[in-house]
Parts: structure tokens; C-alpha cells; sequence
């Protein structure tokens, strides 16, 4: 009998359980979500609000929640923002927060890659030579420039007491200009 049950609720959108739509829990906890979503909203400049994919009166809601400075309309506010986010394309706007909060895995690939191409100049001259060959459009006397002055600042910086602050100038520039050969 058991079975019968089962067979029956596999196919008309009943769960396991021989519900038909989430827990109250269920609910409950994406509530909490959208709520946590709107305040995290909330704390965004106008700038980067205007980059999401908002409706105009969930954007208005925010900006208002942005202004209210009382206790409770404030939380009366942010729960109507909370609300208001039910129709809101809530996984979109997550990527995007975790974008700006986190950067992209692309670009910081980019980045670790620039940094160790970096330190491969400062060590091995036939780097430079590669990049070049690579890089054609690259200009050689800038890069042997920059790579000669940040060899200099590593060779000083090794010989700091302990407590001064090293000098960076030149390791930066030198990741500056690789940033430029790189589409």
C-alpha cells in the first residue's frame, strides 16, 4: 500500500513526504535570505545599486531603507525592501555581490599569473627575452628599465633592518606595464 502511495506522488509534484509545496521552514528560510539580501543591498553605494538588475520600485524602497535614520522605520523599511526582493532575480544579484566582493576567478588568475611573470623577469633574463619574442609590440627599453630599478629595490630591501618599510615603486610599475602587454 506504502508504494502505491509512493508511485502516485513521484509523478504530480507531490514530495516524499506527500507534500505538495516547501515546509513553512522551507519558506521561512528563504525569507530569511531574501531579508539578509536586501540588507547587504542596502549597504551598497547608489553607483553600484544602479548596476543590478533592480525593478524601480524595489530601487526606490533601498534608497529610502539608505535614508531613514530612526530605529524601526528603518527595520520596517528594510523588511518591505526583504518583501519587495520575493520578485527580484535574487541569484543574479548574488553573482554580481560576489563579483565586487570577491573579484572574478578569471581576473585574479590574471593577476597570479602577472605577479609570478614578474618575479620570473626579476630572476631570469631569458624571461624577458620570451616576453618579447611573445610580445612584439612590447616596448624593450622600458621593460629592461623597469626590470634593472626593480632589481635594485629587491637588492636594497633585502638589506632593511627589521621594522623599516620596503619600497615597492618600481616592483609595482614593473606589474603596471606587464598589465598593458596583456589583453
Amino acid at each position: 500500500m506504502n508504494s502505491h502511495i509512493e508511485e502516485e506522488s513521484a509523478g504530480d509534484g507531490y514530495d516524499e513526504n506527500g507534500y505538495d509545496r516547501p515546509s513553512k521552514s522551507q519558506v521561512k528560510r528563504e525569507m530569511h535570505a531574501l531579508l539578509d539580501l536586501g540588507k547587504q543591498l542596502i549597504e551598497l553605494s547608489p553607483e553600484r545599486l544602479k548596476q543590478l538588475p533592480l525593478a524601480e520600485r524595489l530601487y526606490e524602497a533601498i534608497r529610502v531603507a539608505q535614508r531613514t535614520t530612526g530605529r524601526e522605520g528603518r527595520r520596517r523599511q528594510i523588511h518591505f525592501v526583504g518583501k519587495l526582493m520575493r520578485d527580484a532575480p535574487a541569484d543574479e544579484i548574488r553573482a554580481q555581490l560576489d563579483v565586487w566582493e570577491n573579484g572574478s576567478r578569471e581576473e585574479t588568475a590574471a593577476m597570479h599569473r602577472l605577479e609570478t611573470l614578474r618575479d620570473r623577469l626579476l630572476d631570469d633574463d631569458d624571461a624577458l627575452t620570451r616576453l618579447l619574442t611573445n610580445n612584439p609590440q612590447a616596448d624593450a627599453q622600458q621593460l629592461r628599465s623597469l626590470i634593472r630599478a626593480a632589481r635594485k629595490e629587491r637588492q636594497a630591501n633585502a638589506s632593511l633592518l627589521q621594522g623599516q618599510e620596503p619600497q615597492k615603486k618600481h616592483y609595482r610599475a614593473l606589474f603596471q606595464a606587464l598589465k598593458t602587454l596583456t589583453p
